[in-house]
């Protein structure tokens, strides 16, 4: 039987570019940030353009980030984001980032080892927006369980 492990996307819109004054505190806690996922519980992968991070890969378009992981399962990554300093980045995400009417966060389940790419994201997010949550494609409110 297949392992599976958890791969998640979010996308944030920003209010100015990334090199803009305003941007400046998100920019500088990327790396804090960065590595406090890497050396989570249950972290496996993220993806890493220029610099380390993401923030050079724009499969949305040039005023969006994207940031994309896999994690050991939907416990270890909503520990992650709801139980360390990085909620403290979360709270702020109104400082730098539009508000977004549909969703910007996705979750879906990939066969162990497997790493997906932008498009493979993009895809999903696509499929929970036009469909709302399915095995397929899912959010933390309404998480699916491993494939079987």
């Amino acid at each position: 039987m297949a392992e599976y492990e958890l791969a998640q996307l979010n996308v944030a819109q920003m209010k100015t570019p990334l090199d803009a004054p305003e941007m400046a505190d998100f920019v500088n806690n990327l790396d804090r940030i960065n590595t406090l996922a890497e050396t989570a519980p249950g972290f496996v992968w993220r993806l890493t353009g220029e610099g380390d991070n993401a923030t050079s890969i724009r499969p949305f378009g040039e005023s969006t980030l994207v940031n994309m992981s896999v994690w050991r399962d939907v416990e270890a990554l909503s520990d992650y984001v709801y139980k360390t300093a990085h909620v403290e980045i979360m709270k702020r995400r109104k400082e730098w980032f539009e508000r977004m009417s549909e969703a910007y966060t996705v979750l879906w389940w990939v066969p162990q080892g497997h790493r997906p790419d932008e498009y493979e994201a993009m895809q999903r997010l696509q499929t929970l927006r036009a469909m709302g949550p399915t095995d397929k494609a899912f959010s933390f409110k309404q998480a699916f369980p491993k494939p079987a």
